[in-house]
């Protein structure tokens, strides 16, 4: 009698592969801007590249252009996104020093000091931004409507847009060049410098604000 064949078990028929659930629109960039937030926060500009991008959200590239175009729309985007966010925290009551402090979360740990020199260098001449930023005007019509709720009647608007602007100037700087100024102060071993000159600059300004009233 031939020998009759083992029984072999049926192969087990494999699960169909998980559709990936698209996400929303709003809720896909929101973690394609986050992703793209962490990497500037850690490496600089240079480190927003579409491909590691996707790479590290398990996205395809395409998916990223369908959503900002371009590597140039998406940083673009993520600028835009933290000044406004910046703008609507500093708008929020605080005192002058924590205010500072915001600023420099943003611009320095965060690295927006680095993106916006690394957007302005690498524009051609006279070409704008998507959308010019406004914020320093909407903060300098809010400090000047403190300062004439305050009791200083005769406050030119234009002392209120030049305070913002040199307080701008000052902590954009301090964000990208804070160390090198440092060092050539003589301050290099001094790593609460940068911490201290915040807390001075808003000293300043509050004794500038006192002896306008």
């Amino acid at each position: 009698m031939p020998a009759r064949p083992l029984d072999r078990p049926s192969p087990e028929a494999k699960p169909a592969p998980e559709r990936r659930r698209r996400l929303p629109a709003a809720e896909a960039k929101g973690r394609i801007l986050a992703a793209a937030q962490k990497r500037l926060t850690e490496s600089g500009p240079d480190a927003i590249r579409l491909k590691d991008l996707a790479r590290d959200l398990g996205i395809s590239h395409p998916t990223i252009l369908h959503h900002f175009g371009s590597r140039e729309g998406l940083i673009e985007a993520l600028e835009r996104h933290a000044m406004a966010q910046l703008e609507a925290d500093l708008l929020r009551p605080s005192d002058t020093e924590e205010t500072l402090e915001r600023v420099h979360r943003t611009l320095g740990d965060e690295g927006h000091a680095r993106l916006l020199a690394w957007m302005v260098l690498s524009r051609r001449e006279r070409e704008p931004l998507e959308a010019e930023p406004t914020m320093l005007r909407t903060l300098a019509e809010a400090v000047h409507r403190e300062r004439l709720a305050a009791g200083h009647a005769s406050a030119a608007p234009e002392d209120s847009v030049f305070s913002v602007r040199l307080v701008a100037a000052a902590m954009f700087g301090e964000a990208l060049l804070g160390p090198i100024l440092s060092w050539s102060a003589g301050l290099q071993d001094d790593p609460s410098a940068s911490r201290r000159f915040r807390a001075w600059l808003a000293r300043l300004l509050e004794d500038l604000d006192r002896a306008d009233a």
